[in-house]
């Protein structure tokens, strides 16, 4: 399945029934009176976040979401059937916004979420809603209320516990390939990876969720590259994995060019927890990992190091992931429990 994590979508909500005028006339019954009904309301427009979904890949083939437009009421004191609603179903981890592609109408991160996107119109009155004392004979009824016509965007942010950054061919695919059960495209070229991928990383009787992403390189938030379009991905994620090569002539320098990179980026991206991590130390002698360890510690400070080949230090950069994202998650439930108001 492609992957693709921006949408546009064209939605209108249903507009109203109108109203009837109508008046009852039956043989032999002396006495009618007014009994027109009222309109149907209009369908809603929601969005709904579902399982089984990672992708927006559907909505590039389904633009355009119309709800269903309420039924006119009838005589008989009859109201017309309301519209059916329409329902845009997107992965967990979907951002709605408004058509200026900055405005957060809302963000989707737990199966089941819904929210209203456009509201279907009321029905209008029938003649029977105006009778009175003084007006047993209304000769007037209202027309139903149009609906909503929007246009919004659909933006994609993978849900994933850490994430893994660093520069095209620094070896994160064989690192997220070596500890879970994805496949990602692996090669000796630049921007093997063109798209993010998700990962079930298990350490020491636990579980978390790893998100690769393609690498970044000087300029990426110019659009050089694949540009940062895709750092949006890990954006959730409790800890980042930056990982830089070791066979590279000057690592610090690798190491400045994503930093830089992140903090061009803004949203506080570069202010997350990281994990710097030294790859493919398989390739290096115990002098050349000393000397590429303490260049890099000199500028990023503490190092770990490990090859996605061999494995060596793998499990304990996971331990150290985990440590963080168990940290993550403690300082959340404090907020949560610190903001929830009190009960007796």
């Amino acid at each position: 399945m492609k992957f693709l994590d921006l949408a546009k979508v064209y939605i209108r909500s249903g507009s109203g029934g109108n109203g009837c005028i109508s008046f009852r006339r039956e043989k032999y019954i002396e006495y009618g009176g007014p009994d027109g009904g009222d309109g149907g309301k209009g369908g809603d427009v929601w969005a709904e976040a579902v399982e089984g979904l990672n992708t927006l890949i559907d909505f590039r083939y389904q633009q355009h979401f119309f709800a269903k437009n309420g039924r006119p009421g009838q005589g008989s004191q009859k109201t017309g059937a309301g519209g059916a609603d329409i329902v845009l179903k997107v992965p967990v981890g979907t951002e709605v916004l408004d058509e200026d592609e900055e405005t957060v109408i809302a963000d989707l991160t737990h199966v089941g979420e819904r929210v209203l996107l456009a509201r279907g119109g009321n029905g209008g009155f029938g003649n029977l809603h105006f009778k009175s004392a003084t007006n047993q004979a209304p000769r007037r009824a209202n027309p139903g209320q149009p609906g909503v016509e929007r246009t919004l965007w659909l933006r994609l942010k993978l849900i994933a516990d850490a994430g893994l950054l660093g520069l095209p061919n620094a070896g994160k695919s064989t690192f997220l390939a070596a500890t879970s059960n994805a496949r990602p495209k692996i090669a000796d070229y630049p921007f093997t990876t063109l798209h993010p991928n998700l990962g079930v990383v298990g350490v020491d009787d636990g579980e978390f969720v790893i998100a690769d992403i393609p690498g970044l390189i000087e300029g990426a938030h110019e659009g050089r590259g694949i540009g940062d379009r895709f750092l949006g991905h890990v954006e959730r994620c409790a800890v980042l994995l930056h990982v830089v090569d070791a066979t590279a002539e000057d690592v610090a320098a690798d190491w400045q060019t994503v930093i830089h990179e992140l903090e061009a980026y803004g949203g506080q991206l570069a202010e997350k927890p990281r994990v710097t991590a030294l790859n493919k130390i398989d390739a290096l002698d115990e002098a050349e990992r000393a000397e590429k360890r303490a260049a890099l510690e000199a500028v990023a400070g503490p190092v770990m190091a490990m090859s996605g080949v061999s494995r060596e230090g793998v499990t304990d950069v996971l331990r150290a992931l985990r440590g963080e994202i168990a940290a993550q998650r403690d300082r959340a439930r404090e907020a949560n429990q610190e903001a929830a108001p009190w009960r007796p």
